[in-house]
């Protein structure tokens, strides 16, 4: 039986929701990528409540799933958390390997202000 590579993220994702919850105090930064776009948002698991989200899709950023459209993202999502009185996360990179627009998102988030 063979697996793409979608089955095999969600496998992946799926490990990683185990051990990985967002509470009030630390919720939780999780990122999807499609072809088109890029999409961010900080979750409070506890109460299943978004709590900021950002995307391509936001006036300014600029269309396109590319890592310099994921650093907008990464600051604009960063923007909006410090707006909500959010400063630490835990980061959920949605069974993506930790490289490219996964971690240019994460730096420019890092470098906004978020603590993860």
């Amino acid at each position: 039986m063979s697996t793409n590579r979608k089955e095999i993220r969600r496998r992946v994702h799926a490990r990683i929701r185990k051990k990985i919850s967002g509470t009030s105090a630390r919720p939780r930064l999780a990122i999807h990528f499609s072809n088109k776009n890029v999409y961010a948002q900080i979750i409070d698991d506890a109460k299943g409540v978004t709590l900021a989200n950002a995307s391509t899709h936001d006036d300014g950023v600029g269309g396109g799933a590319t890592v310099g459209s994921a650093v907008k993202v990464g600051k604009l999502l960063a923007e909006r958390a410090k707006a909500v009185n959010v400063s630490s996360v835990v980061f959920d990179r949605g069974g993506h390997i930790y490289h490219g627009k996964v971690k240019a998102l994460a730096d420019a988030a890092r470098e906004a202000g978020l603590q993860f």
